[in-house]
């Protein structure tokens, strides 16, 4: 969970990180089944029936390393973003879970890399794809040692993560773009991805400022030649339909009519 100056310096030249923390997060949805190198285990605290191909999503592994990913294969779209800027919530109402993500009380705790499934509807023992849970930045109160492997980590899998088909940059509207959310979009405009900006907590603003943001956003980001602005939130449902249809259709165009 870099700070500008480790972010910067992280991300101009990003090694996998020497962490040896194998803990796995907790699954409250199913059994768990502890490896050396990951915990795989199955969600089921699922709200009603799947609808959306991202409803079917359930918890597969945790990695605190970038070694301990599994191989590059079915597209995965990553949720970056600010500790406490709203991301477990996005994760959790995208899916319709209610704790397929889960949060620390204390921001910046939160350190392995999550990744969730999303079953092919044909061939439902098979990944279409996966939604991945990066760990959060720009958290002051966390050990310097730990920011510069945390930026190691994103910055990694950022750059060199071939399966990697979309970024949805998690960003608090009240904020606007940090210094840090700066840098992070520096780092990601020259791999050519696209990027889903989804302005979380937006029922906390009127309509009014709530669309000044997002043109100052799209300003501030105007480098991400493949960028999409959404005004979310979790608890009003806010943006949720357009942010579905951006991370679906990354995952798999054929499911997006």
């Amino acid at each position: 969970m870099p700070d500008e100056h480790t972010f910067a310096l992280a991300f101009s030249a990003a090694r996998p990180a020497s962490s040896t923390d194998g803990k796995s997060q907790r699954n409250a949805g199913g059994p768990l089944l502890q490896t050396h190198d990951y915990t795989i285990g199955f969600a089921t605290n699922r709200i009603g029936p799947p609808v959306s191909l991202l409803h079917r999503a359930s918890f597969f592994v945790s990695a605190a390393r970038l070694d301990q990913l599994p191989a590059p294969g079915a597209p995965e779209v990553c949720f970056v973003g600010r500790s406490n800027a709203g991301k477990s919530s996005a994760i959790n109402v995208l899916c319709n879970q209610r704790r397929l993500a889960f949060s620390s009380k204390t921001p910046g705790r939160t350190r392995l890399i999550n990744l969730f499934g999303l079953p092919d509807p044909l061939s439902p023992d098979q990944p279409l794809g996966f939604l991945v849970d990066l760990p959060g930045y720009g958290y002051a109160s966390v050990a310097h040692r730990e920011k510069e492997k945390w930026a190691d980590v994103l910055g990694g899998y950022l750059r060199d993560r071939s399966s990697l088909a979309g970024i949805v940059l998690i960003i608090d509207i009240r904020r606007g773009i940090t210094e840090l959310d700066r840098r992070l979009a520096d780092f990601i405009a020259p791999t050519g991805r696209p990027v889903l900006a989804l302005l979380t907590k937006a029922d906390k603003l009127p309509y009014g400022q709530r669309q000044r943001t997002v043109f100052a956003v799209r300003k501030d980001l105007a480098d991400i030649g493949a960028l999409h602005t959404v005004p979310f939130s979790a608890t009003e449902r806010i943006g949720l339909p357009e942010a579905t249809q951006y991370i679906e259709n990354w995952i798999s165009p054929k499911v997006v009519p």
